[in-house]
């Protein structure tokens, strides 16, 4: 199938785009959330497999200030940052003081710049609750300003931090369809009462940190009466979708986008 695919602008936000070419209707959109390392070749890539299931889909680029990076936060910086992570045992990649370790072996003027971008990404998690804002500004876009998606249906999927933000995003805003999450953060208890639309997610069975959110927020989805579904993968890890990474589980991988896309075909397109 032929993508269109393009960075767009809507507001002061920025965000890459991604449609069926020669769809002849209009469409639902999805709202792709990256993860920490941002909208990289990776979140492109998921974007367009979104699209060329029959949906909009757009990837805000949440590391984007009126429409450009910090330096730090640049495509090349992200990636030598996202190779040097690669690299590292499993272990040390969640913990500060092995990466640091790590870092240290490394030329300065390397080490400088990598440490220098991951300041800044690793900084971004604890600040969440500020991005909801401009994915709230994409819903709207695809709601109301794109003619390929306007007054139709809008749901969102997120990885990782990302996963955590489409959590954030359907608790505020009640325009949202559907709320999918790969291995995110559960939303805080007193924040989940805002959530109106069916929410599914998808978990590794050896992500601890992640599953500990697990009972707890589907024990509030339920007593509040609201629609909660959740998979977790034998022997996957956190981000095992990510297929450029070094924990990609295929089955896992295969298994979830087969019931995210059932997912949005019940709740966006039905």
């Amino acid at each position: 199938m032929a993508i269109k695919s393009e960075w767009v602008r809507y507001g002061d936000q920025l965000g890459y785009f991604a449609i069926p070419e020669r769809a002849a209707k209009s469409l639902p959109g999805v709202v792709v959330i990256q993860e920490v390392w941002g909208v990289n070749n990776n979140i492109e890539d998921v974007t367009r497999r979104i699209a060329a299931s029959g949906y909009a889909a757009l990837a805000p680029d949440l590391f984007a200030v009126d429409g450009q990076r910090p330096e730090a936060l640049s495509k090349e910086r992200v990636s030598e940052a996202v190779a040097f992570s690669a690299s590292l045992p499993q272990v040390a990649r969640f913990d500060p003081a092995a990466r640091e370790a790590e870092l240290a072996k490394l030329p300065e003027k390397e080490r400088t710049r990598i440490s220098e971008s991951f300041a800044k990404m690793f900084s971004i998690p604890a600040a969440l609750p500020t991005l909801v804002a401009p994915l709230k500004s994409a819903v709207h876009y695809l709601r109301s300003e794109r003619a390929e998606t306007q007054g139709c249906k809008v749901g969102c999927v997120g990885f990782c931090m990302g996963g955590g933000l489409s959590a954030l995003l359907a608790c505020e805003e009640p325009g949202l369809s559907g709320a999918a999450m790969f291995y995110g953060s559960a939303p805080p208890q007193d924040k989940i009462a805002g959530i109106s639309c069916p929410v599914i997610a998808f978990y590794g069975a050896n992500d601890q940190r992640v599953n500990a959110g697990i009972e707890p927020f589907e024990n509030a989805m339920r007593n509040t009466g609201k629609s909660f579904e959740h998979h977790i993968y034998k022997d996957a890890n956190h981000s095992f979708f990510n297929d450029d990474g070094a924990v990609y589980n295929v089955d896992a991988a295969r298994d979830s986008f087969s019931r995210l896309l059932a997912f949005f075909v019940k709740n966006l397109a039905g």
